[in-house]
């Protein structure tokens, strides 16, 4: 197997994955520019939209080196060649497929399968997962990510599915390295409004790092 990537400094840092989707994913550039502007280091943009891969690319060039961005809703192979073209630093799935992890490995950009049990999760982790991407976390909440990190604490878990602003603490505290929020990150704040949007983040980012 070729040699597992290491979590990025973006994501261990901020703990925090935004996870971008609209089905015009056009839309959603200037909402990926006003998060990293506002602080946000890492940024899915699910493939699920119209031209994401073309988003992927601009976003690219338009924002800082810091900042990873990658694909997500990602579950064929020839999505993730697509992706890796268009250069994601990471490919994201609801689930897991081998051949997906695989040319993320070959490629050398991260690979987060989606899993909800523990052999899941294991399965992922043995077929080279960057992390592991506990899928929906919100199904269990924090205490079943906390009873899957317990006996697994070599593999990281990134909580993706009806994390919110209100809940993300508890589960960093659980034992997720990051956690990954879509729709509700920005709810009630518009993503025009800048200064809204960064004490939005700053609320968010200060929460995952001090988790209580």
């Amino acid at each position: 197997m070729t040699q597992r990537l290491s979590l990025p400094p973006s994501l261990v840092e901020t703990r925090l994955m935004a996870i971008l989707r609209a089905p015009d994913a056009a839309t959603l550039e200037p909402v990926a520019v006003a998060l990293a502007a506002a602080g946000v280091r890492c940024l899915e943009v699910a493939m699920t939209g119209t031209g994401a891969l073309d988003v992927v690319r601009r976003l690219r060039t338009l924002l800082s080196p810091d900042v990873s961005v990658g694909a997500g809703s990602v579950i064929a192979a020839d999505q993730a060649h697509a992706a890796v073209d268009a250069g994601a630093e990471f490919l994201v799935s609801p689930s897991t497929d081998a051949d997906v992890i695989a040319i993320a490995l070959a490629a050398g950009v991260g690979a987060y399968p989606g899993a909800w049990t523990a052999n899941e999760v294991v399965r992922a982790w043995q077929l080279g997962a960057t992390a592991v991407k506990l899928f929906p976390a919100s199904s269990g909440g924090p205490e079943h990510l906390r009873q899957l990190a317990a006996p697994l604490p070599q593999i990281p878990l990134i909580a993706v599915g009806g994390v919110s602003v209100d809940n993300a603490a508890a589960f960093v505290a659980a034992g997720a390295v990051a956690v990954g929020i879509g729709s509700g990150l920005l709810r009630d704040v518009d993503p025009a409004d800048q200064e809204a949007v960064t004490a939005r983040v700053r609320e968010l980012l200060t929460a995952v790092r001090a988790p209580t």
